[in-house]
C-alpha cells in the first residue's frame, strides 16, 4: 500500500530536482532527463511503499500524463523558434519530416517484422510510436529562448526543434492506420483513413492553429484597451491557456490538436516577434514542462526497477538499437542531402533523434484502441527500452557534441586567417 504523504513528498522533491539541475549539469556531459531517470531508478530500489509504475495496468492515466506533457512542450517549441515559416527558411525541417519520418516507420516496421515476426498491425505502430522525435527531452540540442532576431538559431537547433514540433502530431495518422489494421484488417478502412485521419484532421490541426494563434497574439499584444492587451500585464500562465485552448478546440472537432499547438505557438509569435512578452510566456511554459518531464522520468526509472523489461528479448532491444544508431543517423542523413545544412551540422541533426515522452503517449493512446496481437508487457518493454536507450546514448553527448559544433562554427577557417593575414 503506498503512502499519499510520502508521494507529496517526493513529489516536491521531484519538482526541486527539476529546478535545480539545469544549471549545475549546464556543462557537464549528464541531461536532466538522464538525472531524472536515474533518480527513478534508485528512488524505487529502495524499501519504499510507493505504487508500482505498471504502464499496463494505469494505461488511462499514463496517457493522459503524457498527453499532457507533449502539448506543453509543443507550445514551448514554437514559442521558441525565431525564425518565420517558410519553404526555404524551414528547408531542413520539411526534408525531416517528408523523407525521415516515413523512412523511420517503414524501417522500423520491417525490422520488427524480421527480428520479432510481430503482426502488421503491431510491427507498423511500433514504426509510428517510435519515428517521432521528442519535444520533451531534446532540450539539450533545441533552440533557446525566444529573441528578436530572425536568424538567431543555428540550422542544428532549429531543426531538430521544429522537427519535434510538427512530427509528434504528424506520427498520429501512422497510428490510426495500425489501430485500422488490428481492429478491422483488410484494406476497407484505407478510403476512410486518408480522407479523415490524414487530409482532414492534419488540415484542421494546420488551420485551426492559425486562427488560434493569430487571434490570441492580436488579444495579446494590439487589443485596443490595457485591460485585454494581456501583454502588459505581463502573466506567463496565459501560455498554459493558449496550450490548453489550441488543443481542446481543435480536438472537439476532431483535428489534430498537437498540430494546432504547435502553430498556434508560432502564430502567435509571427504577430509580433520582438515583445519580450514572448519571453515570459516561454519562460513559464518551459518551467511547466521541466516539471512534468521531471515526474514522468522518475516513474520511467521506476518502471525499469521493478522490472518492466523483463519481457524485452535481445530482439526487441536490438530494434531499438538499429533505430538509435543506423536508421535515424541514416535517414536524417540522406534527407539532408543537397540542403542548407553543412556536413558537420547533417552528422548532428541526423544523431539526435531523440525518443522520449511522445513514444509513450501514443503507445498508452495506442492500447486502448485495439488489441494488437502481442503482449502489452513486451510492447511496453521495447518502446520503454528505446526511451532509456536514447535519455542514455543522447543525454551524455548532447553536451559535448553541442560545444564542440558550436566552437567549430564560430572558428574561422583557415583560408580566411590567410586572407586576412595577407591583407586580403
Amino acid at each position: 500500500m503506498s503512502n499519499p504523504d510520502l508521494i507529496f513528498a517526493l513529489g516536491g522533491a521531484g519538482a526541486l530536482l527539476a529546478a535545480v539541475l539545469p544549471s549545475v549539469l549546464n556543462r557537464l556531459p549528464f541531461s536532466l532527463p538522464l538525472a531524472c531517470l536515474l533518480g527513478g531508478l534508485l528512488l524505487f530500489l529502495l524499501p519504499l511503499p510507493l505504487p508500482e509504475p505498471d504502464p499496463v495496468a494505469h494505461r488511462a492515466a499514463l496517457e493522459h500524463a503524457t498527453e499532457v506533457c507533449v502539448v506543453i512542450s509543443l507550445m514551448g517549441a514554437g514559442l521558441a523558434l525565431n525564425r518565420r515559416v517558410g519553404l526555404r527558411s524551414w528547408s531542413s525541417t520539411w526534408r525531416l519530416l517528408g523523407w525521415t519520418m516515413p523512412l523511420t516507420v517503414v524501417a522500423v516496421a520491417v525490422a520488427t517484422g524480421w527480428l520479432l515476426g510481430w503482426p502488421l498491425a503491431a510491427a507498423v505502430l511500433l514504426g509510428a510510436v517510435l519515428a517521432p522525435t521528442d519535444p520533451v527531452l531534446a532540450s539539450d540540442v533545441q533552440v533557446g529562448e525566444p529573441v528578436d532576431a530572425e536568424n538567431a538559431d543555428d540550422e542544428v537547433r532549429f531543426s531538430l526543434t521544429s522537427e519535434a514540433g510538427l512530427n509528434d502530431g504528424l506520427a498520429f495518422p501512422i497510428v490510426y492506420a495500425a489501430i485500422a489494421m488490428a481492429a478491422t484488417g483488410g484494406s476497407a478502412w484505407l478510403g476512410e483513413w486518408a480522407l479523415v485521419d490524414v487530409l482532414y484532421r492534419i488540415t484542421v490541426g494546420v488551420f485551426a492553429g492559425i486562427l488560434i494563434g493569430r487571434l490570441l497574439g492580436r488579444l495579446f499584444f494590439h487589443a485596443k484597451t490595457d485591460n485585454l492587451r494581456l501583454a502588459e500585464h505581463r502573466d506567463g500562465f496565459v501560455a498554459l491557456a493558449s496550450t490548453l485552448l489550441a488543443y481542446g478546440l481543435t480536438e472537439l472537432v476532431h483535428g489534430y490538436g498537437f498540430i494546432a499547438v504547435f502553430v498556434t505557438a508560432c502564430a502567435i509569435r509571427d504577430v509580433e516577434r520582438s515583445h519580450g512578452y514572448n519571453g515570459i510566456l516561454h519562460g513559464f511554459i518551459e518551467q511547466i514542462e521541466r516539471l512534468f518531464t521531471a515526474w514522468l522520468l522518475l516513474l520511467l526509472g521506476g518502471f525499469v526497477a521493478a522490472g518492466g523489461l523483463s519481457a524485452l528479448t535481445w530482439r526487441g532491444a536490438a530494434v531499438a538499437v538499429l533505430l538509435l544508431l543506423v536508421i535515424r543517423p541514416l535517414t536524417g542523413w540522406l534527407a539532408q542531402l543537397r540542403g542548407p545544412a553543412g556536413p558537420r551540422e547533417r552528422a548532428v541533426m541526423s544523431f539526435f533523434g531523440i525518443r522520449g515522452i511522445g513514444s509513450l503517449y501514443y503507445l498508452a493512446f495506442a492500447l486502448g484502441q485495439a488489441d494488437f496481437g502481442v503482449p502489452a508487457e513486451e510492447l511496453w518493454a521495447v518502446a520503454a527500452f528505446t526511451v532509456v536507450a536514447s535519455i542514455v546514448l543522447h543525454g551524455v553527448t548532447a553536451t559535448p557534441i553541442m560545444s564542440r559544433l558550436d566552437r567549430l562554427r564560430d572558428t574561422p577557417r583557415p583560408s580566411s586567417l590567410a586572407e586576412r593575414d595577407s591583407g586580403g
